[in-house]
């Protein structure tokens, strides 16, 4: 069973040394770096690496997560040499022993498990929440209906508690897992496509599992497999750092809330959704939060419109308001 690592970076040469001093180590067959056109440092660190495994992908323009991603996996079809790849960005790595224990437990999985999400923590060892893995609500009525009455800005009902990530905890069935420690089975992207490359950034992992799950594979959580993600994205109250992210959660967001609900509940998805993000910004400080406002009303409108691709407004913004 060949295993590969597809790792996505821009503009962050030194967690990149770290990640690869991490991922070589570990006994993947192949390693793919995709450099999302980045204007640092990353492509001395990269060419400055010797491990025969590395293959490094240089796009010409910044496509984000999603394009890099798309890219990479892209890449490892055509070359053909692996069975799963796991999928991860530049400030993210397996623990020691992980991959070796994840040839243990792919080795007796069912043919229909598309996809493995590893449990993601920070490097103090707390659970890095942009990670946690879910349900999808509108698809299970108990989980619809709890994530409704319980609190944690809504998402107590429908996200895997913090006792089911342990490493003792039993695998389970998930829908929807973030694009860090994704064991991807390389046949379910070459049979049922790659992710969607104009999303830019957010939403593109969630959107390919809830699309592996529409395609008939599961998703399978196995919390004895265990990633590390050294991030800082994830503010108080969910509110993402810097923020113009707020403008791309929002826009994928709509189509999350589309392929989730399907087109007659979406519009109450939407609804659900947009409310959410609403309290949210509540949690902002008085002077940033019309800007958040201002990105989320602009992302919602996109994303009704199907936009895709880099929003060039919302960085700016963002940028002359120093958030």
């Amino acid at each position: 069973m060949r295993v590969g690592a597809v790792i996505v970076t821009f503009n962050r040469a030194a967690k990149l040394v770290e990640t690869l001093t991490h991922v070589v180590s570990e006994p993947f067959d192949r390693i793919w770096v995709i450099d999302n056109a980045s204007t640092d440092k990353t492509a001395e660190v990269l060419a400055a690496q010797t491990d025969p495994r590395l293959v490094v992908i240089s796009l010409p323009d910044n496509t984000g997560g999603a394009g890099g991603f798309h890219a990479g996996i892209e890449a490892a079809l055509k070359d053909n040499d692996t069975d799963w790849l796991a999928l991860f960005d530049d400030d993210s790595w397996p623990e020691a022993g992980c991959v070796d224990k994840f040839r243990e437990v792919a080795s007796t999985l069912p043919a229909d498990i598309g996809a493995v999400s590893t449990a993601v923590h920070y490097p103090n060892g707390k659970i890095c929440e942009m990670n946690r893995q879910g349900y999808n609500p509108f698809w299970h009525l108990n989980v619809f209906i709890a994530a409704l009455t319980k609190r944690s800005n809504g998402r107590g009902g429908f996200k895997i508690r913090n006792a089911e990530l342990e490493p003792s905890a039993l695998p389970r069935e998930i829908d929807n897992a973030s694009f860090v420690g994704f064991m991807l089975r390389t046949e379910a992207a070459r049979r049922d496509g790659l992710p969607e490359a104009g999303l830019f950034i957010y939403g593109d992992d969630v959107l390919y599992s809830l699309h592996l799950r529409r395609r008939g594979w599961k998703i399978l959580l196995h919390p004895a497999l265990r990633f590390v993600h050294d991030c800082g994205t994830m503010g108080e109250g969910f509110v993402y750092r810097p923020l113009w992210k707020i403008y791309y959660h929002c826009r994928n967001g709509v189509a999350i809330a589309r392929m989730a609900a399907g087109p007659i509940v979406f519009p109450i998805a939407l609804a659900y959704y947009a409310l959410l993000w609403w309290r949210r910004g509540r949690s902002c400080p008085e002077g940033i939060r019309p800007t958040y406002y201002h990105l989320m009303w602009e992302g919602l409108k996109d994303g009704l419109k199907g936009k895709r691709g880099r929003h060039d407004p919302a960085h700016q913004l963002a940028a002359e308001k120093g958030r």
